[in-house]
């Protein structure tokens, strides 16, 4: 492998020198060299300079599209070659929007590293909108999302069950009701994940079902994760509908509570995603020992 890409692709991943320097163990001025070496071969600049700033130049993003390729053909080639002695090698990137990471792929990790202790795994934690983005700039080899945006260039495979829920502090005054009707909605306090959340879009998808406008909602903040949002929940009298799979624990804790809300259900599956047409040894042995983990036929 030519090391000059490995500097090229890591600047252009990351637009900036210093931290490319420090991802590669290597000096500035090095990663300087490597690069202007690359442009000397090519007789062209691959990146345009402002100032401390950098941005790729079209013939670096040429150069980007190959060498993501080249280095899945390598990846490939080291962990199909490993399982001719019997030891599985190579690197996976993995990527899960928040509830999945936080809640539902840890273990199955820690089971897989059990089993194939020579690959590596690198999990790319972000929201449906960015692991999918992430999946198609060939940034990772799988995700695992909360929402289907139906894009035509990824395989959506149903994964796992679950159900979003109305939860507020046990101690909210609306506790007492025996149930939420539609109209309340629109007087409730609430706390979402931000844009591009597969959550969120789901939600909204639900309420819109039953004629009610997300839009109609008072949302007192938007928080970046479901951490967040249950500490602010177990803090205020603001409700937020958030995966059972998240709140588990505070419910047997009786720190939250669920609360039914009329005529209103909301189930989902989580997916896992790859690029269409493109599969590779390590991705499928993986979705393997997801599969078998959670007792699924993917």
């Amino acid at each position: 492998m030519d090391f000059r890409l490995k500097v090229f692709y890591t600047v252009a991943l990351r637009l900036n020198f210093t931290k490319a320097a420090t991802e590669l163990y290597i000096s500035q001025p090095a990663v300087s060299k490597h690069i202007q070496e690359l442009e000397e071969t090519y007789k062209t600049k691959l990146f345009e300079r402002n100032g401390s700033k950098i941005a790729l130049t079209p013939a670096g993003e040429i150069l980007l599209k190959h060498t993501k390729n080249i280095f899945e053909i390598y990846r490939e080639i080291d962990f199909d070659m490993s399982s001719f002695i019997n030891e599985r090698q190579g690197l996976l990137r993995l990527g899960a929007s928040t509830t999945i990471s936080q809640y539902i792929i840890s273990p199955v990790l820690a089971r897989f590293h059990q089993k194939q202790k020579e690959i590596k795994v690198n999990l790319l934690n972000g929201n449906t909108e960015q692991i999918e983005n992430a999946l198609i700039n060939k940034e990772i080899e799988i995700g695992i999302v909360e929402g289907q945006s139906k894009n035509q260039s990824i395989k959506y495979i149903p994964f796992l069950k679950d159900e979003l829920v109305l939860v507020c502090n046990t101690k909210n005054p609306l506790v007492k009701q025996h149930k939420i009707a539609l109209g309340d909605l629109k007087e409730m306090k609430f706390i979402t994940r931000e844009r591009g959340s597969g959550t969120l879009e789901v939600i909204e998808y639900a309420l819109k079902q039953l004629n009610v406008k997300f839009t109609d909602l008072q949302i007192e903040m938007q928080l970046g994760s479901t951490e967040s949002i249950k500490s602010y929940l177990l803090n205020s009298d603001c409700f937020a509908f958030m995966s059972i799979h998240a709140v588990s624990n505070e419910l047997k804790n009786n720190e939250l509570i669920v609360l039914d809300v009329e005529s209103l259900s909301i189930e989902r599956y989580f997916y896992i995603i790859t690029l269409v047409g493109k599969s590779d040894s390590l991705s499928e042995l993986f979705i393997q020992n997801l599969s078998s983990y959670y007792n699924l036929k993917l």
